[in-house]
C-alpha cells in the first residue's frame, strides 16, 4: 500500500485514485521481489548452466550476463512489466496533482515563513540537458518543466507510490539513515553546516535538519520547481531548511563554508566529468576536517555479474543514461580525482534507521559490514551503501 504523505502540499486523491495507486504499488513489489527471485532462479538454474555447457566456464561479466538473459522470454516480460509499472506510478498521480495545483499554490504561500527556513531562486542557473531533455525515471515532463509545484508534487506523490513502504514516514530513510551513521560512527562530530546536493523535493535534506538540530542545513537543485516544492514541503513539517537552485558543479559558496557535504542517489545521475567538478567543489566548501558523503548502489567491482546486471537495469530501461558509467568506477578514483585524499576514503553499508532498534542501528554501524545484491534494493532485507571521504585538517583550499 503506499505510503500516506503526511505534509499539507500532498495532492488529494479520491479513492478511485487510491485503489489504482494500491494496485501499482502492488504490482512493483511483485515485480521487484517474487518476479526478480523467479528471474535469478532461472539465471541460475537454466541460463547460466547452459552458457556454461557451451563455453566451458560461467559469464564473467554483466555484459554476458545481459546478452543472455535479453534472448530469454522471462526478462522480457519482467522488463515490459517492470517499465510499465513506472509509467503508472506517475499515470496514478500526474491527473491528481494537476487538479490540486491551485490549492497547492495557496498552501505553499501559507506555510512559508513558518519554520525559519528560506528559499532563493537563480533565473540564471541553466539547467543541464541531463535534466532538461530527459524524462528521468520515466517521469512525463521531467523534473524541470516550469516553476509550479507540479513537477515536485508529482515527484512526492510517485516516490510514495514506488517506495512501496520501504522509506520512511516522510520518504526520508536514506537521510536518516546515513545522518544517523555518521552521529553514531563518529560521535565526536560536531557539524554547524551542511549542504545536501542535488536535493530534490527535500526529503533526505531534513533528516540531516533532525539529526543535528544545532546545524544550519542547505539543500541545493538546479530545478527551481522541485526547490520550490521542498521548501514548502519543509515549512509545513516544521523543519529549518534553506533550499537555493544551483548547480553542484559551481557551488555559489564561500571556500571552507560546511562542515558536511552530502548526497543521495545523484551522482549516478551526472556524467563523470561533473561527478568529478562536483567533488572538487566539494573539496572547496568543506572546512578543514569536515566530511563528503554519498549515498548510491554499490559499485560493480564490489558484486557478482548477475547482480551488477541486475542493478544496472535502470540505465539501459529507465532513462538514466549515466547509471553504469558511475557504477563502473572506483569511487576512490573519483573522489581523488576532486582532489581528495585517497587515504581519506572508506565506504560502509547501514541498515535502514527507520524500521531497526537503536540498539541494533548503532551495533551494526560499528561492526563489519557486507555489500551484496540486496544492498540498495527494495526488500526486506535492505542496507544502504555509501562512501565518503573527510577533508584533511590541513589540507589546502583548491
Amino acid at each position: 500500500m503506499p505510503l500516506e504523505l503526511s505534509h499539507k502540499l500532498k495532492a488529494t486523491h479520491g479513492r478511485d485514485a487510491q485503489a489504482r495507486q494500491d494496485f501499482v504499488s502492488s504490482l512493483r513489489g511483485f515485480i521487484l521481489n517474487d518476479m526478480a527471485a523467479g528471474m535469478k532462479e532461472r539465471f541460475d538454474e537454466v541460463i547460466a548452466p547452459n552458457f556454461a555447457r557451451a563455453n566451458d566456464r560461467q559469464p564473467q561479466t554483466q555484459d554476458e550476463v545481459h546478452d543472455l538473459m535479453k534472448r530469454d522470454s522471462y526478462f522480457k516480460f519482467y522488463s515490459s512489466v517492470r517499465y510499465n509499472a513506472q509509467e503508472m506510478v506517475w499515470r496514478s498521480v500526474i491527473p491528481n496533482v494537476e487538479k490540486s495545483l491551485p490549492d497547492l499554490e495557496k498552501t505553499f504561500s501559507a506555510v512559508t515563513g513558518t519554520s525559519g527556513g528560506s528559499l532563493v531562486l537563480d533565473p540564471n542557473v541553466a539547467v543541464p540537458g541531463n535534466v532538461s531533455a530527459i524524462d528521468v525515471h520515466l517521469m512525463p515532463g521531467g523534473y524541470a518543466g516550469n516553476e509550479t509545484l507540479g513537477p515536485g508534487a508529482v515527484y512526492d506523490n510517485g516516490l510514495a507510490i514506488f517506495s512501496a513502504g520501504f522509506m520512511g514516514k516522510n520518504l526520508d530513510d536514506i537521510g536518516q539513515s546515513i545522518a544517523n551513521y555518521v552521529k553514531h560512527r563518529f560521535p565526536d562530530f560536531d557539524p554547524k553546516m551542511i549542504l545536501d546536493c542535488g536535493c530534490t523535493v527535500g526529503h533526505n535534506t531534513m533528516a540531516w535538519a533532525q539529526t543535528y538540530p544545532q546545524a544550519q542545513v542547505h539543500g541545493i537543485d538546479v530545478s527551481a520547481a522541485l526547490v520550490r516544492f521542498a521548501h514548502g514541503r519543509a515549512e509545513d513539517l516544521g523543519v529549518p531548511v534553506h533550499y537555493r537552485q544551483m548547480n553542484a558543479t559551481q557551488l555559489a559558496y564561500a571556500d571552507a563554508s560546511f562542515d558536511v557535504v552530502f548526497t543521495s542517489m545523484f551522482l549516478h545521475e551526472l556524467s563523470l566529468k561533473d561527478i568529478r567538478a562536483f567533488f572538487a567543489e566539494a573539496l572547496r566548501v568543506l572546512r578543514p576536517g569536515g566530511l563528503l558523503i554519498n549515498m548510491e548502489l554499490p559499485p560493480n567491482q564490489e558484486l557478482a555479474p548477475y547482480d551488477q546486471f541486475y542493478l544496472d537495469w535502470d540505465c539501459y530501461y529507465n532513462k538514466e543514461p549515466y547509471y553504469r558509467a558511475f557504477r563502473d568506477q572506483d569511487p576512490r578514483d573519483l573522489i581523488a580525482a576532486g582532489g581528495f585524499s585517497r587515504d581519506a576514503y572508506f565506504q560502509f553499508a547501514v541498515p535502514q534507521y527507520t524500521y531497526t532498534s537503536l540498539e541494533d542501528f548503532s551495533a551494526a554501524v560499528n561492526a563489519p559490514y557486507e555489500i551484496g545484491g540486496d544492498t540498495g534494493r527494495l526488500s526486506a532485507s535492505l542496507n544502504w551503501f555509501g562512501f565518503g571521504a573527510w577533508k584533511s585538517k590541513d589540507q589546502d583550499e583548491v
